[in-house]
């Protein structure tokens, strides 16, 4: 690895090497946002069961519905390259398999911020006035799809223009 401009190049890395670091390094992630949107996930399916949360009204039992929702795609989207792994396994695929699992897991975090946005609104709509809530949850999911998705393509675009 060689510093050029502040970045590092991996102009010695063959194409094979290339995949492999980018299948372990979607790995690393996926090990992260698969423990936590299955806890998530976990705790949802808890709160269906509450007395409570059964005498609530419509709108909740709606946030509930789509956040669950939303948090099954989740875990099932992170997990699918996992899957997908063990369907391919030394057939020489990972060509096809890193792209995909890019696509896979950057569309399991996208229906993550809305589980995490919809948890937020249950919880808030306990605690709060509902249109307080909802307008802190908006300002919740703005702030996920900024530090996510804008940051990361501002920074991205950036690095396009210098080059």
């Amino acid at each position: 690895m060689t510093e050029q401009n502040g970045n590092y190049s991996r102009e010695h890395e063959t194409e094979g090497e290339r995949l492999d670091r980018h299948w372990n390094e979607l790995l690393q992630e996926l090990r992260l946002a698969q423990t936590g949107t299955q806890i998530l996930f976990a705790f949802l399916l808890s709160i269906a069961f509450q007395v409570r949360f059964q005498d609530s009204d419509e709108f909740t039992h709606g946030v509930f519905a789509v956040t669950l929702i939303a948090c099954a795609l989740s875990v099932c989207l992170f997990l699918a390259p996992v899957s997908f792994h063990r369907m391919v396994f030394q057939q020489r695929l990972r060509d096809r398999l890193v792209p995909m699992a890019h696509h896979l897991a950057s569309a399991g975090m996208a229906f993550l911020i809305l589980a995490m946005s919809g948890g937020v609104l249950l919880a808030l709509d306990v605690v709060l006035h509902r249109t307080t809530a909802i307008i802190t949850v908006a300002v919740v999911f703005v702030l996920f799809v900024l530090f996510w998705y804008a940051l990361p393509a501002y920074v991205r675009s950036q690095r396009e223009d210098e080059e």
